[in-house]
């Protein structure tokens, strides 16, 4: 049961934050601005062309050293592979309800995870290098935050490490709320959020009271609100929030709201077959073997 519990956390994939640029000061900064370099390497991040994410990522944090976020779009990098590779980014996992609650089965790449981790230690190093000049720096907080929730994704999904996935989730969206307290309408903050909230609020009554004793709670329908805000405002996660209200709308019955966002994605990132396959399932059509995955 308690293991149940713990796995229904599992999916708050990149938990993160990010928002706009408060103040002069921050202006310039990566996580709160567009920087094209960034853009593109996240387009082919979710466009599953991970190699060539990962070199955009690698040479922009090569001219960037001191800046935490290129060390997590890195990790972000071997992470999505992972999930995609698992099958995780797919109506077949969302609408399997062993699988959703229990995450992959077998074991995840070692070296993959690897190098995920040796990224997400590296980030964080300079995560806490920037605090301890500016207890309150912006993109400190931004790279702890999608650190913690790649991380507990990880743990619950592909390791099965719940009680760790468990501390990781609490950790990245009390660093969400923080962001959220300065900046309100840090849209991408609500990945981490709305993603928590479907996935627990998916829990059985009994199981959502057993989890309110450690301060988590659950609400389906207020968490693919908050994805909507994601895709309204955000800026690197908007298509990630995209995929997994897409999703959640599947497993929720709410089929034109699915149909309306894979087709978006599906015009959106034409050289990949997963949006395209899923798309066609949402619209009940077959699914041509070349959209195979």
């Amino acid at each position: 049961m308690r293991r149940r519990i713990l796995s229904a956390a599992s999916l708050v994939l990149f938990a993160a934050a990010a928002c706009p640029a408060r103040s002069d000061e921050i202006a310039k900064t990566p996580a709160f601005t567009t920087v094209a370099e960034l853009s593109s390497g996240f387009h082919s991040l979710y466009a599953q062309n991970f190699s060539e994410a990962r070199e955009k990522f690698d040479t922009w944090e090569s001219q960037h050293p001191e800046e935490p976020f290129g060390q997590v779009a890195i990790a972000a990098s071997y992470l999505f592979e992972e999930l995609y590779r698992q099958g995780v980014l797919s109506s077949d996992f969302f609408l399997n309800e062993k699988r959703f609650l229990h995450g992959i089965e077998g074991k995840p790449d070692a070296e993959r995870m690897k190098s995920f981790q040796d990224a997400l230690d590296r980030a964080r190093k300079l995560a806490k290098a920037r605090l301890s000049k500016n207890k309150r720096d912006p993109e400190a907080f931004f790279a702890l935050t999608l650190a913690a929730g790649m991380e507990s994704n990880a743990d619950m999904m592909l390791k099965k490490q719940h009680l760790e996935s468990l501390k990781r989730l609490k950790e990245g969206n009390e660093y969400a709320k923080e962001l959220l307290a300065e900046q309100p309408d840090a849209n991408d903050a609500y990945v981490a959020l709305g993603s928590a909230n479907y996935i627990i609020g998916s829990l059985s009554g009994g199981a959502r009271f057993f989890l309110r004793f450690g301060g988590i709670h659950g609400d389906k329908k207020l968490g693919m609100q908050q994805l909507g805000k994601t895709i309204d405002g955000g800026r690197y996660l908007q298509p990630f929030a995209k995929i997994l209200l897409a999703l959640a709308s599947r497993r929720e019955k709410q089929n034109p709201t699915a149909q309306k966002l894979l087709h978006e994605l599906s015009e959106e990132f034409p050289e990949s077959p997963l949006y395209a396959a899923e798309y066609a399932k949402a619209m009940g059509r077959p699914i041509p073997a070349e959209m195979h995955p």
